[in-house]
């Protein structure tokens, strides 16, 4: 029993030590810290919150479009009642018209009943921001419209 348990203990010792080799070794995965993960989370958090952002900003500014800007089958009308008020000789106030001409017979005015801006108002406006004039534009389209400041500065920047 002697001899066995000298050949049996360092058999046994040889294979430890071979074990803790191995294991000390082998490649680990040790996936991602907590700090990473935190790191991820709030790069996928703040990918959303912006995502919501722009799609709140591109609903609000459908808004504001739909709200300022003519449809294009009412532009369309409008246009061809004023070539048929002009093939039938009615004054209808051209396009080189300006704001005072409100108070001429046949002027349009510068909101049409549907609530949408005349052309002609629209080319007026189109003209002064043009031409550097952004201030007098606006001025002119909230006098004309009674809206708020945003809203005249943001349609006439479209212009």
């Amino acid at each position: 029993m002697g001899d066995v348990l000298i050949i049996m203990l360092p058999a046994l010792i040889l294979a430890a030590v071979l074990w803790a080799v191995s294991a000390a070794l082998k490649p680990r995965n040790f996936g991602i810290s907590d700090a990473e993960r935190y790191q991820l989370e709030l790069a996928m958090r703040s990918r959303a919150h912006y995502e919501a952002q722009v799609k709140a900003a591109m609903a609000a500014r459908a808004r504001v479009d739909a709200a300022t800007r003519p449809s294009q089958n009412e532009q369309q009308q409008s246009q061809q009642a004023e070539h048929a008020r002009a093939g039938l000789g009615t004054p209808a106030g051209g396009s080189g018209s300006s704001f005072s001409d409100a108070g001429r017979p046949g002027y349009l005015g510068a909101v049409l009943p549907g609530g949408q801006l005349s052309p002609q108002f629209t080319f007026q406006l189109q003209a002064l921001a043009r031409s550097g004039h952004k201030v007098q534009a606006i001025k002119l389209l909230r006098q004309a419209t009674h809206a708020d400041l945003l809203t005249a500065k943001n349609y006439v920047d479209r212009l």
